[in-house]
């Protein structure tokens, strides 16, 4: 017995030390959530229909362009799903003769047919993606969505910041909780950014630069748009750098190089000290520019970010490895473009669903208003289990205050955050703690009723009570599970939380509150009453 006692009590002990290590000073080891430390909660909605079109396009321009080298077939045109196209994962081939189908279904078997159905239509060959590979697709957008969102805002310095799904799994929303932000605004252009750069060949004005007018570029087109030609729009600057219009310039619709390319990106100073983005490509691309820009000197380059030209310069040398973006940037717009580019560009817009700024002026008053409930609840209780179970209170007592303890030695453990409804859960955890003892007690009074010896009663009530105990919590526990799964921000907080509390209530009341009576039992070999 006092063998068993021991090594229960070292166990107990230990548990203990290591929750009191993990968990003080609590202002410093448990992360607080919006609520209690103030910040930024966002909802936002990735797009994913933009990375089916982006995958339903490029696949189109890879079987053009397979049609054109490999069977000989040039000038065949694909009808493309278009921004706010309903359906984006179909596109289809016109333009086919009639005995050249065969070499259609070849290329498609050859590059396409894992991922796409093939089904004619007269002349017209229709290509539908998989339900399968579009949801995977859409998964992986939402995923990059993700990592590229955290990233950006690690770069950008939000400690501790909650970026997760938003209910299911294969939900197109994200939950983003950014504690002790100061410029909410510019926080939001950063994440929104989409952050796709291209550098594309200049067709007019052939040797770089801007025309004023729309019309102009037309009309040196010809007066219609070539398939591989795109008019995009750029914004005019005076010398101070402020918006004054709108500037134009047609190029190359395919780009030379993509910011995917980009090994890495970081402000510096331009030729009169302003600040410019310079840029770093890996080897491969490096050397292919390099080619390119030999073959061209003399040729405008457009610079494009997220479909809008931030500049457009003459190509003057050979360009390898290394370059600079200039674009009238002020110091804080510079940074933020290097670090959107460091991060990588999104693969869909997102667009922002809801948004909450917390102050620390009121998350403060969270905290101070959640600690009075605390307090308020934990007396309260307290002195009820002294009134009616007297001595037995004080071990009821000792329970509670090291579930408290536990709770948040397993919060500083696994980094949960705490929240206000966090704090609720703390506290109802107290009730739950204290619903254990109750049951165990009422068991032991009623076996002492009943005749029996002190230690046949505190075994027997024990043992009696746990099937209730177990049942109780468990059931409790699932619905945390659930609440956890499906809910969002302050909900997930509350959940988790209660589960941690749940989890350390049953092994305080039913373990560490059984080894104090035995502990006393012990030291007492001839106890003849009980007072509880």
């Amino acid at each position: 017995m006092k063998q068993s006692l021991i090594s229960r009590g070292v166990l107990i002990l230990a548990i203990t030390a290591i929750a009191v290590f993990m968990a003080f000073p609590p202002s410093v080891k448990v992360k607080r959530g919006l609520d209690l430390q103030g910040g930024m909660h966002l909802v936002l909605e990735v797009k994913t229909d933009d990375a089916i079109r982006s995958e339903t396009n490029h696949d189109a321009d890879t079987l053009l362009e397979r049609l054109a080298e490999d069977k000989e077939l040039p000038g065949l045109t694909a009808q493309r799903p278009s921004k706010g196209d309903a359906d984006v994962a179909r596109f289809t081939v016109s333009g086919v003769p009639s005995d050249r189908g065969a070499d259609v279904r070849a290329i498609y078997k050859k590059f396409l047919q894992d991922r796409w159905d093939l089904a004619q239509n007269g002349a017209d060959f229709v290509f539908a993606m998989r339900d399968s590979v579009e949801r995977k697709l859409r998964d992986e957008a939402v995923g990059q969505a993700r990592r590229t969102i955290r990233n950006r805002i690690d770069q950008y310095g939000v400690s501790e910041p909650v970026i997760q799904r938003q209910g299911f799994a294969d939900s197109d929303r994200l939950v983003l909780q950014l504690p002790g932000v100061e410029d909410p605004e510019r926080v939001k252009s950063l994440i929104g950014r989409t952050a796709f750069l291209e550098w594309k060949l200049a067709i007019y004005p052939r040797g770089g630069g801007f025309s004023l007018s729309r019309e102009d570029v037309l009309a040196n087109l010809g007066g219609s748009i070539p398939a591989d030609v795109e008019i995009l729009e750029g914004v005019q600057r005076d010398l101070n750098g402020n918006d004054i219009g709108t500037q134009y310039v047609a190029v190359e619709r395919r780009p030379v190089i993509t910011g995917r390319d980009l090994k890495t990106a970081r402000v510096g100073p331009g030729q009169f000290n302003e600040p410019v983005v310079i840029f770093v490509l890996d080897y491969q691309k490096g050397q292919e520019f390099g080619e390119m820009t030999k073959n061209n000197i003399g040729r405008g380059m457009a610079v494009v970010l997220d479909n809008r030209v931030l500049t457009a310069p003459t190509i003057n040398g050979q360009i390898f490895e290394q370059g600079n973006i200039q674009g009238s940037f002020d110091p804080e717009e510079a940074a933020d473009l290097a670090t959107s580019l460091k991060s990588g560009a999104l693969p869909a817009e997102i667009t922002f669903l809801e948004e909450r700024t917390v102050g620390p002026s009121l998350g403060q008053d969270s905290v101070e208003q959640g600690l009075r409930a605390g307090l308020l609840g934990a007396g309260l209780v307290v002195v009820a289990m002294l009134i009616i179970y007297l001595l037995a209170g004080v071990n009821a007592i000792l329970v509670l205050t090291l579930n408290i303890v536990f709770v948040f030695g397993a919060l500083a453990a696994f980094g949960a955050t705490l929240t206000l409804p966090g704090i609720a859960g703390i506290i109802l955890t107290i009730g739950m703690a204290v619903d254990a003892n109750v049951l165990i007690f009422e068991r032991i009074r009623e076996e002492l009723r009943a005749g029996r010896t002190v230690k046949a009663a505190v075994a027997s009530g024990f043992g009696k009570a746990l099937s209730s105990i177990i049942d109780a919590n468990v059931t409790t526990l699932i619905a945390a599970v659930f609440l956890f799964q499906f809910g969002t921000g302050p909900i997930r907080g509350f959940a988790v939380t209660l589960s941690i509390g749940i989890l350390a209530s049953v092994f305080t009341a039913v373990f560490v509150s059984r080894w104090v009576f035995d502990l006393w039992l012990s030291r007492n070999q001839r106890v003849e009453r009980l007072y509880i």
